[in-house]
């Protein structure tokens, strides 16, 4: 089936005019080597051998960067699929759409030398035609961010209706199609307003040289919504949002990426916490996490209301 991506093409999209020209999409991350022969079947062992690679080439990049950027390559060399389609933003406001046409090509003499081919459609997106869901994911922080539940809206922007239908309704973790794009701006009002939140008393967003890339973080099970680190450094937390009421399926969600934090992220000395955000929890979500103390749970409020014309 085919998916949907957002994809950097360099630090403020620098390098996109070059991949529009030259038929590709590319990344850095890893320099001066050929990744044909050892772009692993599966992320984890790709991960293994290149974090560390990358953190002596950058010695400025923290664990988790590392293992964010590492994720990012292997999915751009590897993990797209032929037919899979990429948007990318021109640096102008705007997306350009292209569809994955082949496998990983190195070319050393470019400043991004992890190619892979592709045929750009004639069509560019204006991010200001998009609805406010696409524009959040496609605006989150990293160098991919998966967008395939926007297959729909994107299709009508290519004026298609003819691609593959994603069903979410038989998925266990989603009750409600429009409550799992509502996610996406609890998530983005959550990010703005952080400082606002009890949680922020003892942790922060984390970042990286003054940029947030703890939004929307990419692990093998999916992005974490929210990864966040305390302010003595100690500690790492990973925060998952329900819109709507949260089940007890949500603290296995949880625990898969505390695990993945806690095996590829945090350091030797850093311990993994986890929060959920939701409107209201149910009985099972309450007995789920009383067995597990490093996980926590946090309602949130929604206030709304109609002032008559001509009053204040």
């Amino acid at each position: 089936m085919r998916n949907y991506y957002r994809v950097m093409l360099g630090p403020q999209s620098r390098h996109a005019q070059e991949c529009f020209d030259g038929g590709y999409i590319a990344a850095g991350f890893v320099f001066g080597l050929d990744l044909t022969e050892r772009l692993s079947e599966d992320a984890w062992h790709f991960r293994q051998e290149f974090i560390p690679i990358q953190r002596e080439q950058f010695p400025e990049k923290s664990k988790a960067s590392a293992a964010a950027n590492v994720g990012a390559l292997w999915r751009i060399c590897k993990g797209f699929q032929v037919g899979d389609l990429v948007l990318c933003p021109d640096g102008k406001g705007s997306y350009k759409v292209g569809e994955i046409t082949g496998s990983y090509v190195y070319s050393p003499d470019s400043p991004l030398p992890h190619h892979r081919p592709v045929k750009w459609l004639d069509v560019v997106i204006p991010r200001s035609a998009m609805s406010e869901a696409l524009q959040n994911s496609t605006g989150s922080i990293g160098t991919v961010s998966e967008i395939t539940r926007f297959h729909e809206e994107i299709e009508q922007f290519l004026g298609s209706q003819s691609g593959p239908v994603l069903q979410i309704k038989g998925d266990p973790e989603v009750e409600d199609p429009v409550a799992f794009a509502m996610e996406k701006h609890l998530e983005a009002f959550l990010v703005a307003n952080w400082n606002s939140t009890p949680l922020s008393k003892e942790f922060d967003i984390f970042q990286e040289e003054g940029e947030i890339v703890g939004q929307q973080y990419p692990t093998d099970t999916g992005p974490i919504d929210i990864l966040a680190i305390s302010k003595d450094r100690k500690r790492l937390l990973v925060v998952e949002l329900k819109r709507g009421r949260a089940s007890d399926v949500v603290v296995g969600q949880i625990l898969r990426y505390m695990g993945y934090i806690k095996g590829q992220v945090a350091e030797l000395d850093q311990s993994v916490e986890g929060v959920v955000i939701a409107l209201e929890d149910d009985p099972r979500l309450k007995w789920a996490l009383s067995a597990v103390p490093s996980v926590s749970f946090y309602r949130y409020q929604v206030s709304f209301k109609l002032i008559p014309g001509g009053q204040s």
